[in-house]
């Protein structure tokens, strides 16, 4: 991996891959409350101005914003605006539904997002609340959460493990340039 960001996928999967990341991208505490949607400063996948796609100072601005925390999703959005994959600020469920910036994928590639939840909830959308990671390669997914409190790299049975995480949704790939 270069330092300069762009679509360059890690060549190395895992924990290998993860140390790789700039320290901002290693060093994010989890917040809850730093959604997307979240008030001002906006998702860190999009400029000072909210305009998708501009991978220049505000990529610098959106890392430097990590440092107030996030929570799964505006991490993994986080890393994927790293490697020039920026995503619209969506929730979990608006994630899942989206057919603009994203696709839904069967067998999942590095940086593809990865959703769990616990299972159909009646009165909700499919996909509300889910948990968001990033696949890094073959049963390595990044992800940042409250139980650990810092970006980890977790195998699949990990999550599995856990009922909040039972059951693995889906795969979700960014559309290249959707988001510019």
């Amino acid at each position: 991996m270069t330092p300069d960001p762009g679509s360059q996928v890690p060549a190395a999967h895992g924990p290998v891959a993860f140390g790789q990341l700039p320290t901002a991208l290693r060093k994010v505490t989890y917040s809850g409350a730093r959604h997307p949607g979240a008030a001002t400063p906006e998702c860190p996948s999009h400029g000072p101005e909210g305009a998708p796609g501009d991978a220049g100072p505000a990529a610098a601005g959106a890392l430097a914003d990590l440092a107030r925390g996030a929570n799964c999703q505006r991490y993994a959005y986080a890393v994927l605006r790293h490697f020039g994959l920026p995503v619209p600020p969506l929730r979990s469920a608006e994630l899942w539904a989206d057919e603009r910036a994203t696709v839904r994928a069967g067998a999942p590639r590095p940086l593809d997002l990865v959703l769990f939840d616990a299972g159909p909830a009646a009165g909700r959308p499919e996909g509300y609340g889910a948990h968001v990671g990033v696949h890094l390669g073959p049963d390595q997914v990044l992800h940042l959460c409250r139980e650990v409190g810092r970006p980890a790299v977790w195998r699949y049975a990990d999550f599995a493990a856990r009922a909040r995480y039972a059951r693995r949704l889906g795969f979700k790939r960014v559309r290249q340039g959707a988001g510019r």
